[in-house]
């Protein structure tokens, strides 16, 4: 796992018992790869069509998130800079985010994008943790288009 205040990618392993099955473990014994730690809440999370969400900082909660169904990119900045990560449910990877580390998430596709949120709290959650962080700089959408191609 990576340093704190930084995000981790972790990709998941998932097996193919028979044709046509998938099984994609997140918290299982045995996984070593990664396993999701219990949370305090667990969210389903759904991104409309064509959305862009301006940028939020969590200050006591830990965002485990992990797409089911479609693709997104999530926008996080670090280091003075945008990073653009784009989830999908073809390659399944659980992406952790600490607590104090601004991120969206744009969903450019003609399809919804539903994700799990598994939240660990580090306090008591604050009203400006779920507010909208004015943006330093735009998004760069072309960019983000690439990415969902």
């Amino acid at each position: 796992m990576s340093l704190v205040n930084q995000i981790s990618v972790l990709p998941l392993r998932c097996i193919q018992p028979a044709d046509g099955i998938e099984i994609c473990p997140v918290d299982s014994v045995g996984v070593t790869e990664y396993r999701i730690p219990s949370s305090h809440e667990t969210n389903l999370v759904h991104i409309a069509p064509n959305t862009v969400e301006n940028l939020f900082v969590h200050h006591f909660q830990t965002d485990q998130l992990l797409v089911v169904k479609g693709k997104l990119v999530l926008v996080i900045l670090q280091n003075g800079r945008y990073e653009y990560v784009l989830m999908s449910d073809r390659t399944p990877s659980v992406i952790i985010i600490p607590p104090g580390i601004p991120h969206g998430a744009a969903n450019l596709t003609d399809q919804p994008c539903i994700a799990i949120n598994s939240v660990i709290r580090h306090g008591t959650p604050h009203p400006w943790d779920y507010r909208p962080v004015k943006l330093p700089m735009p998004y760069d959408l072309d960019t983000i288009h690439k990415l969902l191609l």
